[in-house]
This record gives C-alpha cells, structure tokens and sequence, in this order.
C-alpha cells in the first residue's frame, strides 16, 4: 500500500512538440467521460505550468448518493504519494546536518534490526526510501494492513523476523515498511513525531493549511471525500482505512488546491511562493535521482505502443522514467476507497495531479495522460478507449486464473484429518499468533492482531481450504494449505491468494504458520 493493486502499472510518459498555456479546451467533457467509464463519483484535478495560475479543481460528488459536491478543497487521502513528504524531511535534516542520506540507520536508531546482521550494519537511511532493502514486494504489510493492534515500534521491531526475498541491493520490490522506520529516524532526531514534523515544516510552509497528515484530523474536518470500491460486482461506498500506524508510507490527506502548491514546490527546485527556499537545489536532485533500477518488462499493449521506456528507477519517494529524452517524476498513491497520479516533466515545469475516490488507476491514468499530452502538444490519444481495453483484458486474465484453479480442484479428494485436528494456535515468527477454532460446526481463522481478518474455511481439495474473510470489502480470499509431520500431525500451515488480482499488501503468502504446541 500503500499502492493498491490497481491496474498493470503503466507508465506515464508524454511526447514533446511544444507548450501549450492554456488548460485542454475539453477538459470538462474529458474527465466526465473518465468518470463515467470507470464508474469514479469524485475527482480533484491539479494541473501547473510554468508561473501560471494552477488549475484546481473538483468534479463530481464526495459520496454516491449524496449531494455534497467534490470542490478543490475536498480532501483525498493520497496514500503513497507520501512517500515525497516522507523524503523531502529527511532531507531537510541532512540540509541541518543532524543526519546523513548515506549513514547506517542503526547511527540514528541503535535498536533497529533487519533479518541479516550485515544488512541491520549497512543499510543506510537513503537504503529506507528506495526498496532494495532484500525484502519481498510488500513484505511485512500485514503488521499494519487491515488495521491492526501493533504500535508503529512494535512494528519496526518485527522487522527483524521478516527473512529476505533477495540479496541486499540487489532487486528492485516496493515496500512500506521502511518508510515506517523513516518517520521513526525523523522523530528520533527532530523531536517531532512524524505528523508534527510534516505538519510544521512542510505543510504549513508550502501554504498546504487545508492537508492533514493523519486520517482522523482530515475527517474530523468535514472536507474528506468518501471511499468507494467495486465490490462483489458494484461500485459502493466502503470503509476507510482509518490507521496510523503508517502515515510515514501513506498517510497524508490533501486537495486539488493544496497539491497545486506541492507540485509547483517540487517543480521549482524547493522554492517556496514568496521567493524563500522549502530546500535546496542539491536535495532536490536528490530527491529526483534514481537510486534503483527497475527492470524494464514487457512492451506496453499496441493501443500504447508509444509508452515504450528506455530507463526506469526509483529515486527518493519518486518514480523516474523517460520518453523522449524528457525525464517524467511520478508517483502512485493507494488505499481502501482513494487511488492518486501525481507526475511532473521538470524541464517543461508541467505537472499534474488527480485524486480520485475510487480504485481505478485507469481513471486517473486517462486523465493525467490527456492533460499532459496537451501541453506537450503531442498527438490526441483516446487514453480512456485504450484503458477500457487494458482494464477488461486485465479482468478477462485474473477471472481465467481463477477458473483455471476451479476446473483442476480435486473435488472427490477429503482432508487427511478430521476437522478438530486442524484447529489451534499457530505463529509467524513476524506476524505472530493466528487461531483455528471450531465454530458452530465450522473452522474459522483468525488472526490475533487484526481484528477484521475473520474468515471461514472452506475445503478445497487435499489439506488445502480457502479462508474467505467474513468482510467482503476486504477482497482478499486466500488458500491455507496444510502439512503433516510422519505421524499425522501438523508440521506447518502456508497461506496464498487466491486472486492475482489481491492488493500485494495482503503478504498472506510470506507467512510461515507453525502449530504452538501445548
């Protein structure tokens, strides 16, 4: 997360011809024909260019169902679009020389700890921001998602227990948790906690008054938009996610109108609006230097053959990639309910943002292409018609996946044991304890820190079940798979998604559930 599994993640790149000034004279027309494609109640539009005025601007409605207009001051939580914040914090301590980008974090946090003693000694708090710690995508997530009982230090001390999916620096997967422990290194040596720190020496300088940097103050302002996802079939208002346990990966609440400010910020080098500096210009290079290679993948579908990239990497809280010898700086952000583009051409001084409360990356991606494309003077491209075509063939292949389990379940086959042997304790050595108990005459799982992970099992085939969370809007079903020790009893249990389309936060799959012997 916080980078919901939204979509085959594109990038964001534009041709150049020259620049345009004025808005795309369709824009209205352009982001109702998106809403309505993707089935998006509300967006919050930011287009800047140059010292023009921005454009903010909001569209459609807060929740279905309900009035109450999307303006440019209705808030979307930007998720990990934080990321940015996050970074440009630290550096802002190392301008203050109270810390380093590349000293070891354990300098700063003596009790940190990774898996391997040689990553805990060597990984830097530039290492925090660039996901090549060796972790897995994802990895430790479900410490904090679904909200759950761990406090943000309990969470960092669990780290340690997480094993590596790679070498260190070695590979390129997103994670969340590292950006935890950067809010815990800023809080340590700025006295600050992370909110306060962003609140004070971010927020209130840009001008940003209208952001939070905590879900429960945005929502106490009466100014949020609502959340909404397709669930089972239909789009519909679903729950927040309403935890702080990681406001450092995802946390911030924003506008239109406030990101306006962020954008021109980040496109002007760190200077504020009257004249003074946020940061200078060797953090801002920083912050837009890619640290980590990524790995170009497979062309993009004919409709977007011109999206073909030639460099790709991560650098500070930002995504970097080219098109056209243009370096584009962008970023994803999601949760339950809000997905958000931010992506700026630093050269040109473009940049664009659009909050959506939603989970359609198709929806902002369709836009922010549009509007970049008319600054760019670049060829009319139907973004929404191409995104239509990706998004059902995306759906098309993740329904076939699953039909393609169904068909080749063993129906005839029975558990090895009869169901009171499956029940007890089971523990992670980084997630901790989760209980099968007998309930009604059903298994249920549950896991002891998270109290919406409430599921029944449900047989499979063999010693697999399928645990299916008694919270639909979780949409996040998954296979527990049994194995026996020689003598009948249970050796272990291993837990995978059942849909490819599951949010990566889910990290079911890095879990090793071992039986707590009495």
């Amino acid at each position: 997360m916080i980078r919901r599994r939204f979509l085959p993640c594109l990038v964001l790149i534009f041709a150049a011809s020259g620049v345009a000034s004025a808005q795309p004279p369709d824009l209205d027309q352009w982001v109702a024909r998106a809403m309505q494609a993707f089935e998006v109640p509300g967006i919050g539009l930011t287009i800047v260019q140059g010292d023009g005025p921005p454009l903010a601007k909001g569209y459609g409605v807060r929740k279905l169902g309900e009035p109450a207009p999307v303006d440019a001051r209705t808030l979307f939580g930007i998720a990990s679009n934080t990321k940015a914040f996050t970074a440009t914090a630290l550096g802002l301590l190392v301008e203050e020389h109270k810390i380093e980008w590349d000293a070891p974090v354990v300098r700063y946090l003596p009790g940190f700890a990774m898996w391997d003693p040689f990553v805990t000694r060597e990984l830097t708090v530039r290492d925090l921001l660039v996901h090549r710690s060796g972790f897995g995508l994802g990895a430790g997530d479900l410490l904090w998602w679904p909200e759950s009982t761990y406090e943000r230090k309990e969470i960092a001390r669990r780290l340690r227990f997480i094993p590596p999916a790679t070498s260190f620096r070695s590979a390129y997967a997103y994670d969340n948790v590292l950006y935890l422990i950067a809010g815990e290194v800023i809080e340590t040596i700025s006295g600050q906690t992370w909110e306060d720190f962003i609140a004070s020496r971010i927020l209130a300088k840009v001008g940003m008054s209208g952001s939070y940097p905590r879900y429960s103050a945005a929502a106490a302002s009466g100014r949020a938009a609502a959340t909404h996802a397709r669930i089972e079939g239909k789009v519909r208002p679903i729950a927040p996610f309403g935890s702080d346990n990681t406001n450092p990966a995802g946390g911030i609440y924003s506008s239109a109108e406030d990101m306006a400010k962020w954008l021109r910020v980040q496109l002007s080098g760190g200077k504020l609006a009257d004249g003074s500096r946020l940061f200078s210009d060797a953090t801002a290079r920083q912050l837009t230097a890619i640290v980590t290679p990524i790995p170009i993948g497979a062309d993009p579908p004919p409709a977007m053959a011109a999206l073909k990239m030639n460099f790709h990497g991560y650098a500070l809280g930002f995504d970097v990639r080219d098109y056209r010898g243009h370096k584009v700086v962008t970023h994803t952000g999601g949760l339950p309910g809000f997905l958000s583009r931010v992506a700026m051409i630093p050269d040109l001084g473009v940049g664009v943002a659009v909050l959506t409360n939603q989970e359609s990356g198709a929806a902002f991606d369709s836009i922010a292409f549009h509007v970049l494309d008319h600054y760019l003077g670049a060829p009319a491209v139907d973004w929404i018609g191409a995104y239509k075509t990706v998004t059902a063939n995306a759906d098309a292949a993740n329904a076939e996946a699953e039909r393609r389990a169904a068909t080749s379940r063993d129906t005839a086959s029975k558990p090895s044991l009869a169901p009171a042997k499956y029940a007890g304790t089971y523990r992670d050595a980084w997630y901790g304890d989760i209980t099968i108990g007998e309930e009604n005459g059903r298994l249920v799982m549950r896991f002891s820190h998270t109290p919406l992970l409430v599921g029944d099992l449900e047989h499979w085939q063999h010693d697999t079940f399928v645990v299916r969370w008694r919270d639909r809007e979780l949409r996040a079903d998954a296979y527990v798979t049994f194995a026996l020790n020689p003598d009948g009893s249970i050796d272990q249990a291993k837990m995978r998604a059942v849909s490819p389309a599951t949010d990566f936060s889910y990290d079911f799959h890095d879990l090793l559930l071992k039986p707590v012997r009495p």
